[in-house]
């Protein structure tokens, strides 16, 4: 009898050792593509934003990147905006928070928004929070034609934003939010590497 409950006790085990197993690498195939559509939920979580960021700018600010994933994680979800989409997007427009163009750090603008020349460096916000929820806002205005935000307006540049709803997907916000015509395919490139993490 013994031997017999040690048998039936090693198949249980070895049953939910198999079941665990195969619900992870299920789990792990599953939703590994990221949307490219800016009005869709993010299917990263803020370490694998972290880590992805920290891939290409080791020297960054750890503390500083994980606060902004997070920020961006919260606000995409809140706004109903892609946050895979807007962390590789101010990835691509700081140059992983290398900056290096009229945008300077302090002025926590993440995406370039009003960013135009020496006399127009951008806009500038008074938090990291702020800037990064101005940024979903203004995505939010190019992606949707829902004039309805659930948190109070930071975007200053939210209401030039017309027509509203023109860029529903990563490659049409190039010729509307930026004028390179690759801007899309810089955005998908990014959304790639994205997906390993």
């Amino acid at each position: 009898m013994l031997k017999l409950l040690k048998a039936l006790l090693l198949a249980l085990f070895l049953c939910a050792l198999f079941s665990c197993a195969t619900y992870e690498n299920t789990k792990q195939s599953f939703s590994k593509v990221c949307s490219r559509d800016i009005a869709a939920i993010g299917i990263k979580d803020t370490y694998e934003l972290e880590q992805f960021f920290m891939a290409h700018n080791p020297k960054a600010d750890k503390a500083k990147v994980r606060r902004l994933a997070g920020y961006y994680v919260t606000e995409g979800r809140f706004e109903g905006i892609n946050s895979d989409v807007a962390f590789c997007q101010m990835c691509l427009e700081t140059g992983f928070l290398r900056y290096g163009g009229l945008v300077k750090p302090w002025f926590n603008n993440y995406c370039g928004l009003g960013a135009m020349n020496k006399k127009n460096p951008g806009e500038k916000f008074p938090s990291e929070a702020v800037g990064v929820r101005a940024h979903i806002q203004h995505l939010h205005a190019f992606a949707t034609k829902d004039k309805k935000l659930r948190n109070k307006l930071v975007d200053p540049r939210y209401k030039y934003v017309q027509p509203r709803g023109k860029a529903p997907t990563v490659w049409k916000l190039a010729g509307t939010w930026a004028m390179d015509k690759n801007y899309g395919n810089k955005l998908d490139a990014l959304l790639k590497e994205l997906e390993k993490y």
